[in-house]
């Protein structure tokens, strides 16, 4: 199986996901490592689900700010790629021989501050991650704020598409691919895959 462009899902919480996306040929899965998460996954059992899939690249997501508790969970993950929420720690990490992702909050920022992660070096990461914690519309100047930011950075975007308008988007904006997120199973190995699963066989190649 193979997708159009890179796939990132984040904040996986269960096998039943992590499986379907890495069947499904998603690129990157990613787990909270940090502790006070609702989605945290502990070292043990990121490891057992880590051991029954294939083929797709491991994240570790935490939002800590502090260099010496990164390095640690770097050691008690083993991630493949570390995604971090502050940039001052770019160029400490990028020293690290770790593959970075860096990923963007776009709840409440304004369009000056967008200008300004378009322009800003960011050394050593592979991927720009853009969520939001709200719901965003994408209207004329924002996109113009991200065709800026995808023009210089590999950004992966996880505001303003469904499944009925994730192509013309992919179309219109130089992305490196998108983001979607993990869920809560109902039951163990039960899961409503609904909107994902939606996006996820749009984004299919024949």
């Amino acid at each position: 199986m193979a997708l159009q462009t890179i796939v990132k899902i984040s904040n996986v919480t269960n096998l039943s996901d992590a499986r379907y996306c890495a069947g499904m040929g998603v690129d990157l899965l990613g787990f909270s490592m940090d502790s006070t998460s609702p989605d945290y996954i502990d070292p043990a059992r990121f490891a057992e689900i880590r051991g029954w899939v294939a083929g797709v690249h491991i994240v570790g997501e935490t939002s800590s700010a502090d260099p010496e508790q990164i390095e640690q969970l770097m050691a008690d993950y083993q991630p493949d790629i570390v995604q971090v929420e502050e940039t001052a720690l770019l160029p400490y990490l990028s020293t690290m021989g770790k593959p970075l992702m860096l990923r963007v909050d776009l709840a409440g920022m304004s369009l000056e501050q967008l200008d300004a992660v378009a322009g800003t070096a960011l050394p050593g990461i592979d991927y720009l991650l853009l969520e939001s914690q709200s719901v965003i519309h994408l209207d004329e100047e924002l996109m113009a704020a991200l065709k800026q930011i995808a023009g210089r950075h590999p950004v992966l975007l996880g505001i303003g598409f469904e499944a009925d308008t994730i192509q013309p988007l992919l179309a219109e904006l130089p992305v490196a691919g998108i983001a979607l997120a993990g869920g809560n199973e109902e039951r163990p190995g039960s899961r409503d895959f609904g909107a994902l699963m939606d996006i996820l066989e749009v984004l299919e190649v024949d």
